[in-house]
């Protein structure tokens, strides 16, 4: 049998195609959640047609969102607790179908380490990586997101990397490395992208969602990009969605001038089907979010990364400029947007056929 350990939403949007494809063979693979994230879960499992988790990880009761990395020392030894409490019966299910067992982690939360570890010490199964091998070279940036990849590479023994680039970086890594040829996310955005908008949109317009820590912690940094934004705004309208969090430093800094209903545009942050439509829409994507590199790059839209590092590949091929947090960087991709755009490649690339096509050869499904 199958599981796939996961803890975010992000992962059950990436991991959903990969589930519904494994299903469709016959199978029934479970979802066992620890419940780093529970903000929006019911709902995202809901517009994802995927089955409430068979099994939590942290009692759901109990489930606190995770947003602060103090609180990540509690949940990890609630997760581990739970896991080694429940091993009779959690090896029980993974033997239940006469398949060899096979739990899944994905991508790089905290989770996906964790997930691996239980899967391999305490389970005694085989672990695949979707979304392996993505490397940014620093420890430090992306915190934890780089460590928890590297971790994980030491444990699983199936890693499936989305291309050549994440393959080379596993070249030393024990198990066996499968190229998909890109991102899974590919395979989700065909779930929603032709939907309609959830709210009416501009005639032209651009897309801005900068959320991560390293930015909206630091006010300087935070002002200098929403002021730009609001510059280039004149031009074009540009639609910023913002979490509570990054709302809470809006008003913090008081920057809640920069503000209004015609130009700079600022809406509560969009579940991930919602949003979709409204990327697909946008002229051009300034963001800090990791997976949203790999929409755009998909689907042809200029996107300027601000952050200072990124793992995924950017520069000539790509629609991807990363600024390295640069102010001067950001205000020349607003001046010239239309230099990064591509040909749409979403018919081009299949990665969680690919993923499970292995998975059947290997007799997992």
């Amino acid at each position: 049998m199958i599981s796939f350990i996961l803890g975010t939403t992000a992962e059950l949007i990436k991991i959903a195609p990969v589930f519904h494809a494994i299903a469709d063979r016959g199978t029934k693979p479970q979802i066992w959640f620890t419940a780093q994230h529970v903000d929006h879960v019911a709902e995202t499992l809901a517009d994802l047609r995927l089955p409430e988790p068979a099994v939590w990880l942290v009692p759901k009761e109990q489930a606190v969102h995770i947003e602060r990395p103090a609180q990540v020392p509690g949940w990890a030894a609630t997760v581990l607790r739970n896991a080694w409490g429940r091993r009779a019966e959690l090896r029980s299910i993974l033997n239940d179908d006469g398949r060899p067992p096979l739990v899944i982690v994905h991508g790089d939360t905290f989770t996906t380490p964790y997930g691996a570890l239980i899967g391999k010490r305490i389970l005694k199964a085989r672990v695949a990586h979707v979304e392996a091998g993505a490397r940014s070279g620093s420890l430090l940036s992306p915190l934890p997101e780089e460590l928890n990849r590297k971790l994980a590479a030491k444990i699983v023994d199936l890693h499936f990397a989305p291309t050549a680039k994440e393959v080379h970086n596993l070249r030393n890594a024990r198990g066996a490395v499968i190229g998909t040829g890109a991102n899974t996310a590919i395979d989700a955005m065909r779930l929603a992208i032709d939907a309609e908008p959830t709210f009416p949109l501009p005639a032209e317009f651009g897309l801005a969602t900068l959320h991560r820590f390293e930015l909206v912690s630091r006010a300087d940094k935070y002002r200098e990009a929403l002021e730009l934004l609001r510059k280039a705004s004149e031009r074009m309208p540009i639609l910023y969605l913002a979490g509570p969090p990054e709302q809470d430093r809006i008003k913090q800094y008081g920057l809640g001038d920069l503000f209004d209903d015609e130009r700079f545009i600022l809406k509560p942050k969009l579940r991930y089907l919602a949003f979709l439509p409204v990327m697909a829409r946008a002229k051009f994507v300034v963001t800090d979010s990791g997976g949203l590199q790999a929409e755009c790059n998909y689907l042809g839209v200029p996107c300027a990364i601000h952050r200072e590092r990124t793992e995924d590949r950017h520069g000539p091929g790509t629609t991807l400029l990363l600024t390295g947090m640069s102010g001067d960087k950001l205000q020349a991709f607003l001046d010239d947007y239309e230099s990064y755009r591509l040909p749409d490649r979403m018919d081009d690339f299949h990665p969680s056929k690919i993923v499970v096509d292995t998975l059947a050869q290997l007799g997992y499904c």
